[in-house]
């Protein structure tokens, strides 16, 4: 059996319309985002049984983000936020969550990729 250091699962740039924003006109129309998760996770079980049960199911992931993208914020700060919280609540086996979300168009007459806010949460169990 090998012996895995460390082990990390990623979902990147996950793309969704959601109404995030201070202005009024943005919770009215939204804007376009994108959404990066990196897991901290032991999948040292996984790799020798080939077996979802013993990972983290990242469909499973993409679906926590996406509830959490639904749900109406002014800051991309609070929307990571939730994201970090409800994928630590709803995976126990989660080590530790870094969560990016990027708002692709913001209103700010600038000529930029986009604003982007990243977070790194640890939860020791």
């Amino acid at each position: 059996m090998m012996n895995i250091t460390s082990s990390t699962l990623n979902l990147h740039r996950m793309r969704f319309h959601a109404l995030h924003g201070v202005l009024p006109q943005e919770r009215l129309v939204g804007n376009d985002y994108e959404v990066t998760v990196s897991l901290d996770v032991d999948l040292s079980r996984a790799v020798e049984s080939d077996d979802v049960s013993d990972t983290v199911n990242y469909a499973e992931v993409y679906e926590a983000v996406k509830e959490q993208m639904a749900i109406p914020s002014q800051l991309i700060e609070h929307v990571a936020g939730r994201i970090a919280n409800a994928l630590l609540s709803r995976f126990a086996q989660l080590q530790a969550v870094e969560v990016s979300v990027k708002k692709l168009n913001p209103p700010m007459g600038a000529d930029l990729d986009g604003a982007e806010v990243k977070i790194k949460v640890t939860f020791p169990r």
